[in-house]
């Protein structure tokens, strides 16, 4: 004889609560109030499983709003770092800006949102958004010829579509 219990499932405990013999008035009263019981529990649970879920949930939000957060701080930073420079040089202020876009950039690739910008490919409804075409004898139809606004993101985590000038179908 083995003294492990066997793994019970609800209709077990549902039998043992039921006796198989037709319950009297007051059993019967005493199983309903056992399985009224049980079942307020059960929603009880429900409810507390829902709760710590969101709060996990709003957590884990404000990690990660936390840690894109620092993740833009150094750019900030050489952003203002700029503006106390502003009376400088203009050429040494332009570079200064660009290494900065560049610095935006690289954090938005590291968010896993990458800038793209390429001319010369195909247009994909997908990943372009077309504001306009031009008349190019020199390019296949529906190519990409000019990138108005870049795009970032890729696949299902894209957060906008590129802005292009699309070439026509020559008539």
């Amino acid at each position: 004889m083995s003294t492990e219990q066997e793994p019970t499932t609800p209709q077990d405990e549902l039998s043992q609560a039921l006796p198989p013999e037709q319950p009297e008035g007051d059993d019967h009263a005493a199983a309903l109030d056992e399985l009224q019981d049980r079942w307020r529990r059960a929603l009880a649970d429900l409810d507390n499983l829902r709760k710590r879920h969101a709060k996990e949930m709003n957590a884990v939000r404000n990690e990660e709003r936390a840690r894109t957060a620092a993740a833009w701080l150094p750019v900030v930073d050489n952003l203002d770092l700029a503006l106390t420079h502003a009376g400088a040089d203009p050429s040494a202020v332009v570079e200064g800006v660009k290494a900065v876009r560049d610095q935006a950039v690289d954090v938005l690739r590291r968010l896993g949102h990458p800038r793209y910008e390429e001319t010369g490919v195909p247009f994909d409804p997908a990943v372009h958004e077309v504001v306009g075409t031009v008349d190019d004898p020199d390019t296949e139809p529906n190519t990409v010829v000019q990138v108005v606004r870049p795009g970032y993101g890729e696949g299902s985590r894209q957060l906008r579509p590129a802005a292009v000038m699309v070439s026509k179908r020559q008539e």
